[in-house]
């Protein structure tokens, strides 16, 4: 009798535990995350779902329809059904690697391998160097600011005025580049960011028309010898700005600028999945951040990040504030590790990877 009441005793001791030790994981990742969103329940989407390619560049979230570029299309998800379109039916080329919605109009933009298409009234139509005078046909990025659209290609930036139709060229002809390789641009606090392959962060005041720009002060080496002294890298691959904020990703590293400080991080002192970084976005306080080994998001103290097992479709999501460091299993995680795009609405993520296209729920 008294070993029966033991076992019991013992068994509601140990089940007080585990709830006192879920309760407070759950409480102590929250708390020390309490800025950034954390998603799960991950559905992915791949060409036996749909998609016209696997390979997916790019994900814009446009009002109850979600625009993803791919090696093969544009790929448009709308009432639960996948719908493509390619250069049969107008766009520019197949290969599409940035997507942006006029808050104005509402026509979209989209950034190919061979040219730009504007997308209106279900009608396309495209820009080439030959037929506007846009900078290069390769468009890694496409913004729209009120009437101006803004494009960063292999051939330089180019600013195009939707009401007089022309264009106006950024090259190291006219702005302070290296050359006129430029991977990334951004709009934020009445300036123009332009992310410039080896020539770090290229500012341009809208009011003034004046350039400004930030470089590496080591110069192209892969240690940043003095930290925080400005940004990490010369060779940059994105900017984005929000809050104040100018996030600026690079291929060694990560960069947040303030208007006066710079910050750096990198993956060997924070909780960033990589120094190789794809894209970024900002949204918020956060920044999310897509690189090769995962999808990484901070608010410059606080890192969430997801990545994929190799043998199976789970993963897990590791949280970060200096040395603590938590991990969580997720089943399903997203589809790859190689991550190309993100963006986000409310409860909602989409994240475009190497072999497919990955949804995520806000966890509450």
């Amino acid at each position: 009798m008294i070993f029966t009441r033991f076992i019991k005793y013992l068994k509601v001791t140990v089940l007080t535990i585990v709830i006192f030790s879920i309760c407070f994981l759950k409480f102590d990742l929250n708390a020390q995350n309490s800025s950034i969103p954390v998603f799960g329940n991950w559905k992915n989407f791949t060409v036996k779902d749909g998609l016209p390619s696997d390979k997916t560049y790019c994900v814009r979230i446009d009002g109850d329809r979600v625009l993803v570029g791919t090696h093969d299309g544009l790929a448009v998800y709308e009432n639960n059904t996948w719908k493509t379109y390619t250069s049969e039916d107008g766009l520019a080329h197949n290969g599409v690697l940035s997507i942006d919605v006029c808050k104005l109009t509402g026509d979209v933009w989209i950034g190919t391998m061979g040219g730009l298409t504007r997308w209106v009234s279900g009608k396309f139509e495209n820009f080439n160097q030959f037929n506007s005078g846009m900078p290069n046909d390769l468009i890694y990025s496409v913004i729209c600011d009120e009437k101006y659209v803004w494009v960063a290609t292999g051939g330089g930036a180019g600013q195009y005025n939707t009401h007089t139709k022309k264009w106006e060229i950024f090259t190291e002809e006219n702005a302070p580049m290296h050359e006129p390789w430029t991977y990334g641009v951004c709009a934020g606090d009445d300036n123009i960011y332009i992310a410039a392959w080896g020539g770090g962060v290229i500012e341009y005041a809208k009011k003034t028309k004046k350039f400004r720009d930030h470089v590496d002060p080591d110069g192209n080496m892969e240690i940043d010898l003095f930290p925080d002294d400005g940004v990490v890298h010369d060779i940059t691959t994105g900017t984005s700005w929000a809050n104040g904020n100018l996030w600026v990703a690079t291929y060694f590293g990560l960069s947040k600028y303030d208007g006066v400080h710079w910050k750096g991080y990198f993956d060997h002192d924070s909780g960033l999945a990589s120094n190789f970084i794809n894209y970024v976005k900002a949204e918020g306080s956060v920044a999310y951040l897509c690189t090769d080994k995962g999808l990484s998001c901070t608010d410059g103290t606080n890192w969430v990040t997801y990545t994929k097992n190799k043998n199976n479709v789970n993963g897990k999501v590791v949280f970060t504030k200096g040395e603590n460091i938590k991990e969580i299993t997720m089943s399903p995680s997203i589809s790859h590790n190689f991550t190309l795009g993100v963006d986000i609405k409310k409860d909602v993520i989409w994240v475009a990877t190497s072999k497919g296209i990955s949804r995520g729920e806000l966890k509450k």
